[in-house]
């Protein structure tokens, strides 16, 4: 089995040199690919996503046009501030509140990162809503459901932190969005905080991944390093808080 690097730089490569995303550059990135719009499109076709009233979402490009999508159709989104370079590490989006008025701002301008912080409020983990679905941007998927990541662990931690708080459950649905080349047909290597995939959709098929893994009930502090938590405000808050509470 390759690893998880082999894996990414595999596919970033490939995808550079086939020009199959909007930036010539891949390297370190959820590739922004060509078709993501078409893609989006397909997740709409899905009930989970039908269903869904709350959505959690990445903030990469890729993913864009699903945040767009469901601004659109009256759905209220969660989205990870990148990096989760704050305390308030989500931003609320509620077109009810945002998209309506003669001041309101379209869709499309919310669904992009200056225009989520722009319009948007910042909220803690534990404002959030119950979510019904969760978007995922990824490098690399197979058809179990594994999923690869850029490497830096932020969706992840995302998912830890929304299951801890119970605003995420296990059950509920996961989707990401990917060009037809980072759907891979080998087994990928994956960690107890790695997300499983319930649908990887693509501009050509939708995939019902038939893996059955356990997900992350949590963040799993023993696999962060220092630095990582140094990193994230609101892990080096909550270890604060375990530390006085000991």
């Amino acid at each position: 089995m390759r690893s998880k690097d082999e894996v990414r730089e595999a596919v970033w490569s490939a995808m550079e040199e086939a020009r199959a995303a909007h930036t010539r550059k891949l390297h370190d990135r959820i590739p922004h690919f060509r078709g993501c719009e078409t893609a989006a499109e397909r997740v709409g076709e899905l009930e989970a996503w039908r269903n869904a009233r709350v959505i959690k979402g990445n903030p990469d490009k890729a993913q864009r046009p699903l945040r767009q999508l469901a601004l659109e159709q009256g759905k209220t989104l969660y989205m990870a501030v990148p990096r989760l370079r704050q305390e308030q590490c989500f931003v609320e989006l509620d077109p009810a509140h945002i998209c309506t008025g003669a001041g309101g701002a379209s869709p499309a301008e919310v669904s992009t990162i200056s225009g989520a912080f722009r319009w948007g409020r910042p909220v803690y983990v534990e404002e959030m809503r119950t979510v019904d679905l969760v978007i995922s941007g990824s490098v690399a998927v197979n058809r179990m459901g594994t999923r690869v990541g850029k490497g830096g662990g932020f969706a992840d931690l995302e998912y830890g932190l929304a299951i801890a708080s119970g605003v995420v459950s296990p059950e509920t649905p996961v989707v990401s969005t990917v060009h037809s080349m980072q759907v891979l047909d080998e087994e990928l290597p994956y960690t107890r905080h790695d997300v499983f995939l319930d649908y990887v959709v693509t501009a050509d098929e939708i995939i019902e991944c038939d893996g059955d893994m356990p997900r992350p009930s949590g963040i799993y502090w023993d696999d962060l390093t220092p630095q990582k938590i140094r990193q994230i405000p609101l892990l080096k808050k909550l270890q604060e808080q375990a530390k006085g509470a000991g």
